[in-house]
């Protein structure tokens, strides 16, 4: 292997793929990076098993070949390069000299041979969707979904392709997000399970205005667009009726500023339970009141304006729950709606100009008198 690239073009590619190497792992391998030299310019590669990625960048390259280097010293040294051309040429099967005007180094790697294959997910009959009509539904649902390890199917974002939409839903349980989009990426239909971290790196790698081309195997899924490729592997199993657990009925109704709900939410919180973080809501008129009562700690009230239509209710919740879900809010109002104080509460925008549909909900928390 041996190629000469430029130090810019490098960097890309490394920032590009070396997210992905894994913090700590047990397989040493994986925290290299894989550089091969292609005739179509040097292939980088990441992995942690889960999630693969990986990015082809130009270069002249004189002879064919790869190697694994180790990922954080390889960054390290072409972030300190000066702007020049970069040699790299292969020492036998592990040693790879790095040389960039008068500097020269030497790195020691493991051979790509016991690098893990990629999982062969053929592109012939993608889904083909706008990169920022998916980044809109990864922004604004994956937060919901669970990282407790108790039920694993809930640690995925249950993503819904259909002919003429598409939509994203999480939940860990006690809260859910929600969100629909128009869309016409293809004839099939497909419900897949897929792991937040690799939504995460799509999010992250692919511009808003890029097309992606989006396949499936059996258990994995690819992403494309350009000389970028995502892997993942998706999460086996039925995800649950989520439209069961959908309040039909709530009557009552709140409309109230995001920004002073969110403010107010933060002031109480500070003495809430660091367990259950509970906070009573108190609608009646045009007033919420807010109270926190935490017996080894202390108590907080404070009430904001709002427009209420229905009989007064007490009702509480987690208030990092709710905080959390203001955050990804769109618009400056949002609207709550409730049933009763066990019962699921929602939270909607607000005159948003927009065609997706978006919807969260939360569940109560019981309150201690």
């Amino acid at each position: 292997m041996k190629f000469t690239i430029a130090r810019e073009q490098l960097q890309e590619g490394l920032t590009a793929v070396a997210p992905s190497v894994p913090a700590k792992t047990t397989l040493p391998v994986l925290g290299n990076l894989l550089v091969e030299a292609t005739k179509d310019g040097v292939r980088l590669s990441a992995t942690d098993l889960d999630v693969a990625v990986t990015t082809v960048v130009p270069a002249e390259i004189d002879s064919e070949g790869g190697v694994t280097l180790p990922a954080r010293k390889l960054v390290e040294i072409v972030r300190e390069l000066p702007n020049a051309g970069v040699r790299v040429s292969a020492i036998g099967d592990q040693r790879v000299q790095i040389e960039c005007g008068r500097s020269k180094f030497k790195l020691l790697g493991i051979p790509k041979e016991e690098f893990p294959r990629f999982p062969p997910v053929k592109f012939d009959r993608p889904w083909r969707v706008t990169s920022g009509d998916l980044q809109k539904l990864i922004e604004h649902v994956a937060f919901a979904a669970s990282t407790e390890e108790s039920r694993p199917i809930l640690n995925g974002v249950l993503w819904e392709l259909r002919p003429e939409r598409m939509r994203m839903v999480a939940t860990n349980g006690h809260r859910l997000a929600r969100m629909e989009l128009p869309a016409a990426g293809g004839k099939d239909s497909a419900d897949l399970i897929v792991p937040p971290k690799a939504l995460e790196q799509v999010r992250r790698l692919f511009d808003p205005s890029e097309e992606l081309e989006v396949a499936r195997t059996d258990n994995h899924l690819g992403f494309r667009s350009g000389q970028t490729r995502v892997f993942t592997r998706l999460i086996e199993g039925p995800y649950p009726n989520y439209e069961q657990v959908i309040p039909r009925e709530n009557d009552k109704i709140a409309t109230v500023d995001r920004q002073m709900l969110t403010a107010a939410l933060r002031r109480v919180g500070v003495v809430a339970s660091d367990q259950t973080h509970r906070v009573r809501l108190a609608f009646s008129g045009g007033t919420l009141r807010f109270s926190v009562n935490t017996p080894d700690l202390g108590e907080a009230h404070d009430e904001i304006a709002v427009s209420y239509q229905g009989d007064p209710l007490e009702i509480g919740f987690n208030a990092s729950y709710l905080l959390e879900i203001l955050k990804y809010m769109p618009t400056d109002e949002v609207r709550l709606t409730f049933k009763a104080p066990e019962r699921a509460a929602t939270v909607e925008p607000v005159g948003w100009d927009d065609p997706a549909s978006y919807l969260c909900l939360v569940m109560p928390l019981r309150l201690i008198d």
